[in-house]
């Protein structure tokens, strides 16, 4: 299990230099790319043509840019002119037609194809937007039996090469990411009561990190990876508790009725979480703020979208994108975290998950139901799906 897991998780890829150029298609790029701020769900995608790739390698490719904000034309369309070969290994380039300059050439070896391809597409994100891709990260889920008990996954993003990292055969929930570590804190339920624990995903072990009495579960961890935040019902309800990563300093942030769903500013200096309040005749949720180091507990607006739920802050601070619920239906919203305009309402769906590049959410998508993951770009509303892994798939987590 440990050469496994080991193997599996190796994402450094041998690659060698033919010819790199990242800033060259700056100033005229920028034109069409970034002349006015993103809107949410309704950007442009930028067109692009991909031409000499086949089999598995486009269909990476494809999938990789198009959850990035890109979008396929014929040549003659295409912002962008993207060719190359995948006859042994990956090679590729990338034209800017607008000044007739090659801004990337690139060989790619030392790996599968699909890594390879990977790869290429991250180089392609980089090259024409400035930032950095996400074909090489991963994601931690649960999928969960018709019994009710699962197991915690982890898989590339887009679904492929999943490994089952526990076999408790218990009820499993809320995996995270220790940033920067291939570490994951989950909640289950083998021991008989719900608890977090530890899990080093490089030698397969793991301890309960959080056994207290009663509820334990929804672990995240501060960006610097000192700190946690979770829910415990240790002292009745369950509040936002808070302690560093060796278990210690263990701190009550919150004391409301029923609190859920910890996540943390990027700034680490805020915990976002979902709450119950009560008002007259009516109980509902909202989404509220406490300082990471303790005090009042702020609201966070969401008109428009009732029962808000599952939290997730961007990496770059500017999103806090959550859950809303009409009656029996759930949709993925995104709201600005600084409060300047209400939420704007994105796709049907439910727990969503920020990746590094602050753009891409990957959520639970409800079908005849069945849970399943997709993966969705917020900004042009464009969705790719994930092949369910194994049973209903759901409460994704993506690598930091």
């Amino acid at each position: 299990m440990k050469n496994y897991c080991l193997h599996f998780l190796k994402i450094c890829l041998p690659v060698f230099f033919v010819a790199i150029t990242l800033n060259s298609a700056r100033g005229q790029d920028e034109l069409w790319i970034s002349n006015t701020a993103p809107v949410l769900g309704s950007t442009r995608p930028i067109p692009v043509s991909l031409d000499g790739f086949s089999g598995e390698v486009l269909d990476v490719l494809k999938f990789d840019l198009y959850v990035q904000g890109f979008s396929f034309v014929s040549p003659d369309a295409a912002q962008y002119q993207i060719s190359g070969s995948n006859s042994g290994d990956v090679t590729g380039s990338v034209t800017f037609k607008l000044a007739r300059r090659v801004i990337l050439s690139r060989s790619y070896t030392g790996a599968s194809l699909r890594r390879e391809a990977h790869a290429f597409a991250d180089d392609i994100v980089l090259a024409i937007t400035g930032k950095k891709g996400i074909g090489q990260t991963k994601i931690a889920f649960k999928a969960e039996a018709a019994n009710g008990n699962g197991e915690i996954y982890v898989s590339d993003f887009d679904g492929y090469a999943p490994l089952a990292l526990t076999r408790d055969n218990s009820i499993v929930a809320a995996p995270t990411w220790v940033p920067g570590r291939l570490v994951l804190l989950y909640t289950s339920y083998e021991p008989g009561n719900p608890d977090i624990f530890y899990h080093d995903l490089t030698t397969g072990q793991r301890r309960i990190f959080a056994g207290f009495s009663g509820l334990n579960t929804s672990a995240k961890v501060s960006p610097d990876g000192t700190k946690v935040a979770m829910i415990l019902s240790k002292s009745g309800s369950p509040n936002v508790w808070v302690c560093n990563l060796d278990g210690s300093d263990l701190r009550r942030l919150t004391t409301g009725i029923e609190d859920s769903s910890p996540c943390w500013s990027p700034d680490g200096k805020w915990i976002c979480f979902a709450t119950k309040i009560q008002s007259p005749g009516m109980t509902r949720r909202a989404l509220a703020k406490v300082p990471a180091d303790g005090g009042p507990v702020e609201r966070i607006p969401t008109v428009g979208t009732p029962n808000p739920t599952d939290p997730s802050w961007s990496p770059d601070g500017k999103w806090i994108a959550f859950t809303c619920q009409f009656g029996s239906e759930f949709d993925i919203c995104v709201v600005p975290a600084d409060g300047s305009a209400p939420p704007t309402i994105l796709v049907a769906g439910e727990e969503p998950s920020w990746s590094p590049n602050s753009r891409t959410l990957i959520f639970t998508k409800v079908t005849n139901w069945h849970y399943s993951l997709s993966v969705l770009d917020v900004f042009t509303k464009q969705v790719k799906d994930i092949g369910r892994i194994s049973g209903n798939d759901s409460e994704p987590s993506w690598e930091k």
